[in-house]
C-alpha cells in the first residue's frame, strides 16, 4: 500500500504529517479477503476470525465504537479503507455514550460521537492518562419526520417541540397542538438515552440535556425509528438527516421554526437540506459529527493514523454525501488534516 511515504518510526510519522499538511491523499492498492472482526468483550484487545487469506493479527484491527448517527459514515470509510489496504476495521454502533465507555476502558482506538466530548469525560480520560484527538468529520441535522399519510402537520416550532418532548408533557393528541388536527394519540419515536442525538436534542429543545418525555419508543438503531414512523399514521419521530435521505419514500419531513417562545410570532420555517444544515440556517438542530482518537493508538499504530487520514481526505467526502450526510467545508477539512498531522509530530497528551 502506498500512503504518503509512511514509515514505522518517528521519521515516518513526520513524513505522514508532512503529507497531510500538503493534502496528500490515500492511494489504492490490491484488494483483500475481508475477515469477520469484533471487539473482544470486556477487553482492550480485538478478536479476529482468520480470513481465508492474508490473515491479520488482532493488533492490526482498528476498533471503532460509538454513535449510530456516525456509524453509516464510518462504515463507508471502513469498507473503502479495507478495500484499499490490508488492514481490518471493526465498527460498532451502540450509541455515543456506549462508545465512550469502550473508549475510556481502552477497548476502542476511535470513538464516534454525535455531540462534543463532555467536561466530565475529559476529566475521566485525563485521570486514566488517556490522550485524545478530536476531529470534525461531517455535519448532520436532526430531522423531524411523520408518516406520509399525515396530511395535517407540515411544520412545527421549537416551542411546540418542547411541549411534546418535555418531561411530564401534557401533549398527548395531535389536537393538543392544534384543535384543527385529529384527536388521535401522537406516537413518539426517538433516540435512546445512550445516544448523543438524545443528549443534543433534549438540550437544544428542552433546555436541559437528558430531560425528556419518557412516553416514547426509544432505539439505538435509527432504522428501527424509521420503521416505526413509516408504519404508524400518527407517529412523530426525530432521526439523523442521513437516515431520512435514505428513506424519503417512507417518511415525510417536517419544517422547523426556531422560535422557542410560544408567545412570540413564529419565525420562518426552515426545511432540512444539505445547504441549510451546512450554513446553520436549520437551527437549532444542525450539529457537527466527531471522531475521537486515542493518541496512544494513533501514534503507535500506523494503520490508525492511515484510517483517520483517509477519513479527512478529499476522497472520503463523496462517501459522506453518498450516505446522505453533509461534508464539512473544505477549509474545516484541511484544519482537521493539520490537527492530525500535528498530533503525529508533536505527540501531545491530548488535543481538542
Amino acid at each position: 500500500m502506498t500512503f504518503c511515504g509512511l514509515g514505522q518510526n518517528r521519521f515516518g510519522w513526520a513524513i505522514l504529517a508532512s503529507g497531510l499538511l500538503l493534502g496528500c491523499e490515500f492511494k489504492s492498492s490490491a484488494s483483500h479477503t475481508t475477515s469477520n472482526t469484533t471487539l473482544a468483550p470486556d477487553s482492550g484487545s480485538v478478536a479476529s476470525k482468520p480470513a481465508e487469506s492474508n490473515e491479520q493479527s488482532a493488533s492490526e484491527t482498528i476498533g471503532i465504537e460509538g454513535s449510530s448517527t456516525v456509524y453509516p459514515i464510518c462504515q463507508a470509510f471502513a469498507v473503502e479503507f479495507e478495500r484499499k489496504s490490508h488492514h481490518k476495521v471493526s465498527v460498532g454502533r451502540q450509541g455515543t455514550g456506549g462508545g465512550y465507555k469502550k473508549f475510556v476502558n481502552r477497548q476502542a482506538d476511535i470513538w464516534n460521537a454525535s455531540r462534543p466530548i463532555a467536561a466530565k469525560e475529559k476529566e475521566e480520560l485525563s485521570a486514566k492518562q488517556i490522550g485524545w484527538l478530536e476531529l470534525t468529520i461531517a455535519v448532520d441535522g436532526i430531522v423531524l419526520v411523520v408518516n406520509p399519510q399525515n396530511t395535517w402537520c407540515s411544520s412545527l416550532t421549537c416551542a411546540q417541540l418542547k411541549r411534546i418532548w418535555e418531561p411530564d408533557s401534557q401533549v398527548h393528541n395531535w389536537s393538543d397542538l392544534d384543535p384543527a388536527w385529529p384527536a388521535e394519540p401522537i406516537l413518539l419515536y426517538g433516540a435512546d438515552t445512550d445516544s448523543g442525538t438524545f443528549e443534543y436534542f433534549t438540550e437544544v429543545i428542552n433546555g436541559k440535556k437528558n430531560a425528556s418525555n419518557t412516553n416514547y419508543t426509544p432505539a439505538s438503531d435509527d432504522n428501527i425509528l424509521v420503521t416505526g414512523v413509516a408504519t404508524n399514521k400518527n407517529a412523530l419521530g426525530y432521526i439523523p438527516f442521513g437516515y431520512y435521505i435514505e428513506n424519503t419514500e417512507k417518511l415525510k419531513v417536517i419544517g422547523i421554526s426556531p422560535t422557542k417562545d410560544a408567545a412570540e410570532a413564529a419565525a420562518p420555517v426552515v426545511s432540512p437540506t444539505e445547504e441549510t444544515i451546512l450554513s446553520g440556517e436549520y437551527a437549532p438542530l444542525s450539529r457537527p459529527l466527531y471522531m475521537y482518537a486515542n493518541t496512544s493508538s494513533l501514534q503507535s499504530r500506523k494503520e490508525v493514523a492511515e484510517f483517520l487520514a483517509y477519513a479527512v481526505s478529499e476522497e472520503a467526502q463523496t462517501l459522506i454525501k453518498d450516505r446522505g450526510f453533509v461534508p464539512v467545508k473544505d477549509d474545516v477539512r484541511q484544519q482537521m488534516q493539520k490537527k492530525l498531522a500535528e498530533s503525529l509530530v508533536e505527540q501531545p497528551a491530548q488535543s481538542n
